[in-house]
Protein backbone atom coordinates (compact mmCIF):
# COMPACT_ATOMS: atom_id res chain seq x y z
CA UNK A 1 0.00 0.00 0.00
CA UNK A 2 1.22 3.60 -0.88
CA UNK A 3 1.89 5.33 2.31
CA UNK A 4 2.05 8.51 0.73
CA UNK A 5 -0.21 10.68 1.27
CA UNK A 6 -1.67 7.98 3.63
CA UNK A 7 0.54 8.90 5.87
CA UNK A 8 -1.28 11.31 8.45
CA UNK A 9 -3.86 8.17 8.68
CA UNK A 10 -1.14 5.90 10.05
CA UNK A 11 0.38 9.35 12.14
CA UNK A 12 -3.18 9.67 13.65
CA UNK A 13 -2.89 9.19 17.84
CA UNK A 14 -6.06 8.66 19.85
CA UNK A 15 -6.29 11.08 22.48
CA UNK A 16 -9.56 9.77 24.08
CA UNK A 17 -11.79 6.99 24.52
CA UNK A 18 -14.72 7.69 21.70
CA UNK A 19 -14.01 8.63 17.62
CA UNK A 20 -16.22 10.33 15.89
CA UNK A 21 -15.78 10.37 11.92
CA UNK A 22 -17.81 13.35 10.09
CA UNK A 23 -18.39 12.99 6.53
CA UNK A 24 -18.08 16.62 4.68
CA UNK A 25 -20.32 17.20 1.06
CA UNK A 26 -23.98 17.36 2.21
CA UNK A 27 -23.27 15.92 5.94
CA UNK A 28 -21.43 19.19 7.42
CA UNK A 29 -22.04 21.35 4.19
CA UNK A 30 -25.00 21.77 2.23
CA UNK A 31 -23.17 21.77 -1.08
CA UNK A 32 -23.96 18.20 -2.69
CA UNK A 33 -26.99 20.52 -4.78
CA UNK A 34 -24.42 23.36 -5.85
CA UNK A 35 -21.52 21.05 -6.57
CA UNK A 36 -23.81 18.44 -8.28
CA UNK A 37 -25.94 21.09 -10.11
CA UNK A 38 -23.25 23.40 -11.03
CA UNK A 39 -20.16 22.08 -11.02
CA UNK A 40 -20.63 17.97 -12.06
CA UNK A 41 -23.39 18.07 -14.64
CA UNK A 42 -22.22 21.18 -16.13
CA UNK A 43 -18.64 19.98 -16.79
CA UNK A 44 -19.92 16.54 -18.45
CA UNK A 45 -21.73 18.12 -20.93
CA UNK A 46 -19.30 20.64 -21.73
CA UNK A 47 -16.03 18.10 -21.98
CA UNK A 48 -18.07 15.43 -23.54
CA UNK A 49 -20.34 17.62 -25.94
CA UNK A 50 -23.49 16.53 -24.49
CA UNK A 51 -25.53 19.53 -25.20
CA UNK A 52 -27.97 18.24 -27.18
CA UNK A 53 -28.96 16.12 -24.32
CA UNK A 54 -27.98 18.56 -21.35
CA UNK A 55 -31.72 18.07 -19.34
CA UNK A 56 -30.97 14.06 -19.58
CA UNK A 57 -27.15 14.12 -18.22
CA UNK A 58 -28.48 16.38 -15.24
CA UNK A 59 -31.51 13.97 -14.21
CA UNK A 60 -29.32 10.96 -14.77
CA UNK A 61 -26.46 12.71 -12.63
CA UNK A 62 -28.84 14.12 -10.16
CA UNK A 63 -30.21 10.81 -9.29
CA UNK A 64 -27.01 8.87 -9.53
CA UNK A 65 -25.15 11.51 -7.13
CA UNK A 66 -28.24 13.11 -4.98
CA UNK A 67 -31.37 11.06 -5.20
CA UNK A 68 -30.49 7.12 -4.99
CA UNK A 69 -28.21 4.15 -3.05
CA UNK A 70 -25.37 5.73 -4.96
CA UNK A 71 -25.10 9.09 -3.18
CA UNK A 72 -21.66 10.02 -2.24
CA UNK A 73 -20.01 7.99 -5.07
CA UNK A 74 -16.89 8.66 -5.92
CA UNK A 75 -16.40 10.84 -9.01
CA UNK A 76 -15.16 8.48 -11.59
CA UNK A 77 -17.68 5.66 -10.15
CA UNK A 78 -20.65 8.14 -11.35
CA UNK A 79 -19.46 9.13 -14.47
CA UNK A 80 -19.54 5.52 -15.03
CA UNK A 81 -23.04 4.97 -14.18
CA UNK A 82 -24.55 8.30 -15.18
CA UNK A 83 -23.08 6.93 -18.42
CA UNK A 84 -24.78 3.92 -18.50
CA UNK A 85 -28.23 5.45 -17.05
CA UNK A 86 -27.63 7.49 -20.34
CA UNK A 87 -27.27 5.22 -22.64
CA UNK A 88 -30.73 3.28 -22.01
CA UNK A 89 -33.08 6.66 -22.16
CA UNK A 90 -35.10 6.20 -24.99
CA UNK A 91 -35.20 10.03 -25.48
CA UNK A 92 -30.65 9.99 -25.48
CA UNK A 93 -30.98 6.60 -28.13
CA UNK A 94 -33.50 8.20 -30.33
CA UNK A 95 -31.24 11.89 -30.64
CA UNK A 96 -28.80 8.96 -31.45
CA UNK A 97 -26.35 10.69 -29.21
CA UNK A 98 -22.92 8.86 -28.72
CA UNK A 99 -22.61 8.65 -25.03
CA UNK A 100 -19.15 8.04 -23.76
CA UNK A 101 -18.41 4.07 -23.24
CA UNK A 102 -15.29 4.77 -20.90
CA UNK A 103 -13.86 0.75 -20.79
CA UNK A 104 -10.74 2.06 -19.99
CA UNK A 105 -11.75 4.74 -16.98
CA UNK A 106 -14.09 1.65 -16.02
CA UNK A 107 -11.05 -1.20 -15.90
CA UNK A 108 -9.25 1.76 -13.86
CA UNK A 109 -11.49 2.10 -11.90
CA UNK A 110 -12.34 -1.42 -10.93
CA UNK A 111 -8.49 -2.19 -9.86
CA UNK A 112 -7.63 1.70 -8.16
CA UNK A 113 -8.41 2.79 -4.67
CA UNK A 114 -7.28 6.44 -4.38
CA UNK A 115 -9.84 7.45 -7.69
CA UNK A 116 -8.44 11.04 -7.32
CA UNK A 117 -6.83 12.70 -9.38
CA UNK A 118 -3.04 12.31 -8.57
CA UNK A 119 -3.61 8.22 -9.28
CA UNK A 120 -5.44 8.89 -12.72
CA UNK A 121 -2.29 11.38 -14.10
CA UNK A 122 -0.38 8.13 -13.36
CA UNK A 123 -2.46 6.12 -15.02
CA UNK A 124 -2.03 8.66 -18.08
CA UNK A 125 2.02 9.00 -17.80
CA UNK A 126 2.08 5.04 -18.55
CA UNK A 127 -1.00 4.95 -21.39
CA UNK A 128 -1.08 5.28 -25.30
CA UNK A 129 -3.40 5.03 -27.98
CA UNK A 130 -7.10 4.68 -26.89
CA UNK A 131 -6.33 4.54 -23.46
CA UNK A 132 -4.04 7.81 -23.33
CA UNK A 133 -7.06 9.61 -24.95
CA UNK A 134 -10.05 9.20 -22.96
CA UNK A 135 -8.22 8.99 -20.05
CA UNK A 136 -6.91 12.39 -20.96
CA UNK A 137 -10.16 13.41 -21.39
CA UNK A 138 -11.54 12.36 -18.33
CA UNK A 139 -9.04 14.27 -16.49
CA UNK A 140 -10.19 17.59 -18.19
CA UNK A 141 -13.59 17.02 -16.93
CA UNK A 142 -11.99 16.33 -13.58
CA UNK A 143 -9.78 19.22 -13.61
CA UNK A 144 -12.88 21.09 -15.03
CA UNK A 145 -15.31 19.92 -12.02
CA UNK A 146 -12.56 21.43 -9.32
CA UNK A 147 -12.68 24.59 -11.33
CA UNK A 148 -16.00 25.40 -11.21
CA UNK A 149 -16.04 24.29 -7.12
CA UNK A 150 -13.58 26.34 -6.46
CA UNK A 151 -15.13 29.18 -8.53
CA UNK A 152 -18.44 28.59 -7.32
CA UNK A 153 -18.89 26.91 -3.78
CA UNK A 154 -17.81 29.60 -1.22
CA UNK A 155 -20.07 31.52 1.21
CA UNK A 156 -21.62 28.00 1.96
CA UNK A 157 -21.81 27.84 6.01
CA UNK A 158 -22.15 24.43 7.64
CA UNK A 159 -25.44 23.47 8.67
CA UNK A 160 -26.87 24.40 12.00
CA UNK A 161 -25.94 22.43 14.70
CA UNK A 162 -22.86 21.38 13.44
CA UNK A 163 -20.66 24.50 14.72
CA UNK A 164 -22.52 22.93 18.13
CA UNK A 165 -21.87 19.46 17.73
CA UNK A 166 -18.04 19.95 16.87
CA UNK A 167 -17.86 22.48 20.13
CA UNK A 168 -19.75 19.59 22.50
CA UNK A 169 -17.33 16.60 21.32
CA UNK A 170 -14.36 18.60 22.15
CA UNK A 171 -12.82 17.02 24.97
CA UNK A 172 -14.86 13.73 24.77
CA UNK A 173 -14.17 12.11 21.49
CA UNK A 174 -11.48 12.40 18.71
CA UNK A 175 -12.69 14.02 15.60
CA UNK A 176 -11.85 13.55 12.06
CA UNK A 177 -13.14 14.48 8.58
CA UNK A 178 -13.61 11.21 6.23
CA UNK A 179 -14.37 12.11 2.69
CA UNK A 180 -14.38 11.44 -0.47
CA UNK A 181 -13.78 15.18 -1.23
CA UNK A 182 -10.45 16.52 -2.92
CA UNK A 183 -7.94 17.36 0.12
CA UNK A 184 -7.61 20.73 -1.67
CA UNK A 185 -11.32 21.53 -1.44
CA UNK A 186 -11.78 20.38 2.38
CA UNK A 187 -9.44 22.39 3.39
CA UNK A 188 -10.42 25.07 1.84
CA UNK A 189 -14.18 24.70 3.10
CA UNK A 190 -13.31 24.03 6.75
CA UNK A 191 -10.76 26.33 6.97
CA UNK A 192 -12.85 29.19 5.69
CA UNK A 193 -15.53 28.47 8.24
CA UNK A 194 -13.20 28.26 10.49
CA UNK A 195 -14.26 24.69 11.92
CA UNK A 196 -10.74 22.95 11.00
CA UNK A 197 -9.59 23.76 14.52
CA UNK A 198 -12.01 20.77 15.82
CA UNK A 199 -10.64 18.17 13.76
CA UNK A 200 -7.65 16.17 14.66
CA UNK A 201 -7.09 14.91 10.77
CA UNK A 202 -8.88 16.11 7.45
CA UNK A 203 -8.91 12.79 5.27
CA UNK A 204 -10.13 13.25 1.44
CA UNK A 205 -10.23 11.15 -1.66
CA UNK A 206 -6.24 11.33 -2.40
CA UNK A 207 -5.46 9.46 1.43
CA UNK A 208 -8.18 6.35 0.03
CA UNK A 209 -11.55 5.53 0.35
CA UNK A 210 -13.59 6.02 3.73
CA UNK A 211 -13.05 2.43 4.67
CA UNK A 212 -9.66 2.55 4.64
CA UNK A 213 -9.69 6.14 6.65
CA UNK A 214 -11.32 4.36 9.20
CA UNK A 215 -9.46 1.51 9.26
CA UNK A 216 -6.28 2.85 9.58
CA UNK A 217 -7.46 5.26 12.19
CA UNK A 218 -9.45 2.70 14.68
CA UNK A 219 -8.65 -0.43 13.84
CA UNK A 220 -7.94 -1.84 17.12
CA UNK A 221 -7.71 1.02 19.07
CA UNK A 222 -11.08 2.02 20.47
CA UNK A 223 -13.42 0.05 22.47
CA UNK A 224 -16.18 -1.44 21.04
CA UNK A 225 -19.41 0.31 20.09
CA UNK A 226 -17.26 3.69 20.88
CA UNK A 227 -16.74 4.20 16.81
CA UNK A 228 -18.92 6.39 15.33
CA UNK A 229 -19.15 7.76 11.59
CA UNK A 230 -21.66 10.76 10.82
CA UNK A 231 -22.61 10.98 7.08
CA UNK A 232 -25.42 11.44 4.23
CA UNK A 233 -24.70 8.78 2.09
CA UNK A 234 -25.19 4.68 1.77
CA UNK A 235 -21.58 4.76 1.15
CA UNK A 236 -20.99 6.06 4.71
CA UNK A 237 -23.39 3.48 6.07
CA UNK A 238 -21.06 0.90 4.23
CA UNK A 239 -17.65 2.68 5.79
CA UNK A 240 -19.25 2.39 9.01
CA UNK A 241 -20.27 -1.15 8.65
CA UNK A 242 -17.07 -2.52 7.49
CA UNK A 243 -15.07 -1.04 10.29
CA UNK A 244 -17.61 -2.18 12.73
CA UNK A 245 -18.55 1.26 13.67
CA UNK A 246 -22.01 2.43 14.61
CA UNK A 247 -23.47 5.04 12.13
CA UNK A 248 -25.78 8.00 12.71
CA UNK A 249 -27.39 9.22 9.33
CA UNK A 250 -27.76 13.25 8.36
CA UNK A 251 -30.85 12.49 5.84
CA UNK A 252 -30.54 14.40 2.58
CA UNK A 253 -33.50 17.05 2.75
CA UNK A 254 -33.80 17.23 6.44
CA UNK A 255 -29.77 17.97 7.46
CA UNK A 256 -31.01 20.36 10.14
CA UNK A 257 -33.31 17.69 11.55
CA UNK A 258 -30.56 15.38 11.63
CA UNK A 259 -28.14 17.75 13.05
CA UNK A 260 -30.59 18.70 15.82
CA UNK A 261 -31.38 15.12 17.55
CA UNK A 262 -27.61 14.49 17.13
CA UNK A 263 -27.51 17.65 19.80
CA UNK A 264 -30.74 16.65 21.31
CA UNK A 265 -30.18 12.99 22.38
CA UNK A 266 -28.54 11.15 19.89
CA UNK A 267 -24.72 12.10 20.93
CA UNK A 268 -25.15 11.41 24.67
CA UNK A 269 -26.75 7.91 23.74
CA UNK A 270 -23.70 7.21 22.32
CA UNK A 271 -21.86 8.31 25.21
CA UNK A 272 -23.91 6.85 27.52
CA UNK A 273 -23.42 3.30 25.45
CA UNK A 274 -27.08 3.91 24.95
CA UNK A 275 -26.88 4.21 21.15
CA UNK A 276 -26.18 0.47 19.53
CA UNK A 277 -29.02 -1.35 18.67
CA UNK A 278 -32.92 -0.53 18.69
CA UNK A 279 -32.15 3.03 18.68
CA UNK A 280 -29.71 2.65 15.96
CA UNK A 281 -31.40 0.18 13.84
CA UNK A 282 -34.56 2.56 13.71
CA UNK A 283 -32.37 5.63 12.56
CA UNK A 284 -30.67 3.69 9.95
CA UNK A 285 -33.89 2.50 8.81
CA UNK A 286 -35.39 5.76 7.88
CA UNK A 287 -32.35 6.55 6.27
CA UNK A 288 -32.75 3.94 3.93
CA UNK A 289 -36.12 4.23 2.77
CA UNK A 290 -35.08 8.04 1.39
CA UNK A 291 -32.77 6.49 -1.26
CA UNK A 292 -33.93 4.38 -3.91
CA UNK A 293 -32.80 1.91 -6.37
CA UNK A 294 -35.01 2.73 -9.45
CA UNK A 295 -34.57 6.08 -11.39
CA UNK A 296 -37.96 7.62 -11.42
CA UNK A 297 -37.51 7.17 -15.69
CA UNK A 298 -37.75 3.77 -15.59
Amino acid sequence: MDHGSQQALYDFKPQHEFFVGIDSDGCVFNSMEVKHNDCFSVNLVKHFGLASISRQVHQAWDFVNLYSKTRGTNRFKAILLVCDFLREMPLVQKMGVAVPELPYLREWSETETKLGNPALQSAIDSAGGGRLEELSQVMAWSLGVNESVAEIVYNLPPFPGVLETLQRLQGKSDVIVVSATPDEALQREWAEHEIDTYVALIAGQEMGTKTEHLTITTKDRYPENQVLMLGDSPGDLKAAQDVGALFFPVNPGSEDASWQLFLDEAMDKFFNGQYVGAYEDALIDRFQELLPETPPWQ
